[in-house]
């Protein structure tokens, strides 16, 4: 089966890749798999401090992709797998990538207005050529009848 890894954050842009690669998995007999990115956090001097921190940042992935996953279900019908991972960003995608032989596809979304965020810029620069499978990027400036409408 062909699954589309979408990595999710809070932003528009983020939620426009979900679309697009829920909208082709409907399309294709294919599976979403969700990914959400907690970084790690900067050295605090108090260890509890820094605990809090980052329990926090995990209790909000896991809040956006369960959000996420309930309406790819309502819209789709569609259960997608759900992955919450603590690390560098580029770090965490290509272990999946690198794990999950059942993954043809990442999808990015990339930003309206400005620059291209961390994993845009690192996953079509020169680490593009040594991955395992394509990078759909999809642009912030879509619609969603565009997504509907290219998907």
């Amino acid at each position: 089966m062909r699954t589309y890894l979408v990595v999710i954050d809070e932003t528009d842009e983020a939620l426009l890749a979900l679309r697009f690669a829920t909208r082709r998995a409907a399309k294709t007999g294919g599976a979403v798999h969700i990914l959400a990115l907690v970084e790690p956090q900067d050295f605090v001097a108090w260890a509890g401090v820094q605990q809090t921190i980052e329990e926090e940042s995990r209790a909000r992935a896991e809040a956006l992709v369960v959000s996420a996953a309930g309406t790819i279900l309502e819209e789709s019908g569609l259960r997608p797998a759900i992955t919450v991972k603590q690390g560098r960003g580029p770090n965490v995608v290509r272990e999946m990538l690198t794990e999950r032989s059942d993954i043809h596809a990442l999808v990015l979304g990339a930003s309206a207005g400005g620059g291209p965020g961390p994993l845009v810029s690192h996953f079509t620069g020169a680490n593009m050529g040594t991955l395992p499978c394509p990078v759909m990027v999809i642009p912030g400036s879509l619609t969603h009848e565009d997504i509907d409408r290219l998907s």
